[in-house]
């Protein structure tokens, strides 16, 4: 199925990669490297050219222990860089928020796509993504990123999950989003243990079976240094892996740092796939 992404249609039956650009100073992989317009802007163009579909951009650090970020705060680190992005790369923005005034924001200057890892839960939200009229990404969350991995718990987990991603698509149809603008996220590693992430990697398909495009990110994340044991800086080769496992399993949306080597390993999917046909 295609898309259209602000005018780029984008076909999601074809696993597509996401790359990763916090314009933070705090993000638990790259904070502050990417927070000047000039360094943000070099970085999604060497994305572009490694291969990324989309260029998610994230003003607010959403790691385990994270600080809030004002309105304006936010506003001022990511709406320059999405119109400079919009101005000068032919790809699909993505903008990593569940702030109104930033979804209205981001909107005008050129996003097309809404990824929330709120899940539009935020007061005046669904609103602000109605009006957009862009795709959104609705994610699950446990708790709040502050103190999300405090003992995370669930009877089912891929039950729970998979609850709460269609009671959100239902506010999401009642507030005037069209379902086929709405993307899922299981949101690995927000609110889950090592246990609870791999519990929704291995059901992934289920989760595709309702028929959303999927959108994963385990990119670099601690599960993956719980499995080897890696530094944050030392788990590419576990990204890897995790991305491809995904990609097998129906998710549309990689979202990953490693623009260059996960495009490689997910076109080695894309072959398979296509030799099955």
């Amino acid at each position: 199925m295609k898309m259209n992404f602000a005018g780029r249609l984008i076909d999601l039956s074809r696993p597509q990669v996401m790359g990763v650009l916090n314009v933070t100073p705090d993000s638990f992989s790259d904070g502050g490297r990417f927070n000047r317009l000039d360094t943000a802007l070099a970085q999604a163009e060497r994305m572009v050219r490694e291969g990324a579909s989309f260029i998610d951009v994230g003003g607010e650090s959403t790691r385990p222990g994270a600080a809030d970020v004002s309105v304006q705060e936010e506003l001022d680190r990511v709406c320059p860089v999405v119109e400079a992005i919009h101005q000068r790369l032919d790809v699909a923005i993505s903008v990593d928020t569940g702030t109104p005034e930033v979804i209205a924001q981001s909107a005008t200057l050129g996003a097309g796509l809404i990824n929330d890892i709120r899940a539009l839960q935020r007061q005046g939200a669904l609103e602000a993504a109605a009006a957009a009229a862009i795709p959104i990404c609705v994610m699950h969350m446990q708790g709040e990123p502050g103190t999300m991995q405090q003992d995370p718990h669930y009877d089912n987990v891929n039950a729970e999950v998979t609850a709460f991603l269609m009671d959100r698509v239902a506010a999401a149809k009642d507030a005037g989003i069209a379902e086929d603008r709405l993307i899922l996220d299981p949101g690995f590693g927000f609110g889950k243990n090592l246990e609870h992430n791999l519990l929704l990697l291995e059901a992934l398909e289920q989760l595709g079976a309702l028929g959303y495009p999927l959108l994963v990110g385990m990119s670099r994340k601690s599960m993956l240094g719980q499995i080897t044991g890696r530094d944050v800086s030392e788990r590419l080769p576990a990204s890897l892996a995790v991305a491809t496992i995904a990609a097998m399993k129906g998710a549309a949306i990689i979202r990953v740092h490693d623009v260059r080597e996960t495009v490689d390993a997910i076109k080695v999917v894309s072959a398979l796939k296509d030799a099955n046909k």
